[in-house]
């Protein structure tokens, strides 16, 4: 599955409006530790396909998303549900720590 790139444009169809679980991955190009969780983002969204959507939001070209959503340093992924943030995660970590704070939310 491929990861969705979202905008201002088409967040609220992309990631409020979805049918499942999204996580979005607050980024930047040049953001050296964005890069390090990208893969691991990446093979989630291949592993949870069905559970969960996976966007990425660059904040550079977001800047209002990343205001609204109080980004202070990146990476950030958020995962939102019917619309809602119900976790927030900053920083670099493992998969298998990214995936003990997502799983109990699906």
């Amino acid at each position: 599955m491929a990861v969705a790139q979202v905008t201002d444009k088409n967040f609220e169809e992309e990631v409020l409006k979805a049918g499942v679980p999204v996580l979005v991955d607050f980024w930047a190009e040049w953001c050296g530790p964005c890069k390090m969780i990208a893969p691991i983002v990446e093979e989630i969204a291949g592993e949870l396909e069905g559970k969960l959507k996976v966007a990425k939001v660059n904040v550079d070209d977001a800047q209002d998303l990343a205001g609204r959503y109080q980004i202070m340093s990146i990476p950030t992924l958020i995962l939102f549900k019917g619309g809602e943030p119900v976790e927030q995660i900053v920083g670099v970590m493992s998969k298998d720590q990214l995936l003990a704070k997502i799983n109990p939310k699906l």
